[in-house]
């Protein structure tokens, strides 16, 4: 009975680590998505583009911990799992 609740739980953990991972296309959509209009936004108005670039880069920094807490929370459930040692 211990094997099936440990390969429930890595079997478990192995999932939760992949939808963890599912962050990482939201995190791509959002940059691109920014990107896109930053750059739609500089060659409309070419003298704001060190705001708009300084605006950019901000926003995608905060979009890019998102993949960053995504795949630390994905290794720990794959690898380190700490879950296992409580069965």
């Amino acid at each position: 009975m211990e094997l099936l609740a440990k390969a429930i739980v890595l079997g478990c953990s192995a999932i939760g680590g992949g939808l963890a991972m599912l962050s990482a296309i939201g995190m791509g959509i959002g940059i691109g998505g920014a990107t896109g209009k930053a750059i739609e936004g500089i060659s409309r108005q070419p003298e704001a583009q060190g705001a708009i670039l300084r605006t950019l880069l901000v926003g995608a920094a905060l979009a890019e911990t998102t993949g960053i807490f995504a795949f630390i929370i994905s290794i720990m459930l794959v690898i380190a799992n700490p879950l296992v040692g409580l069965l």
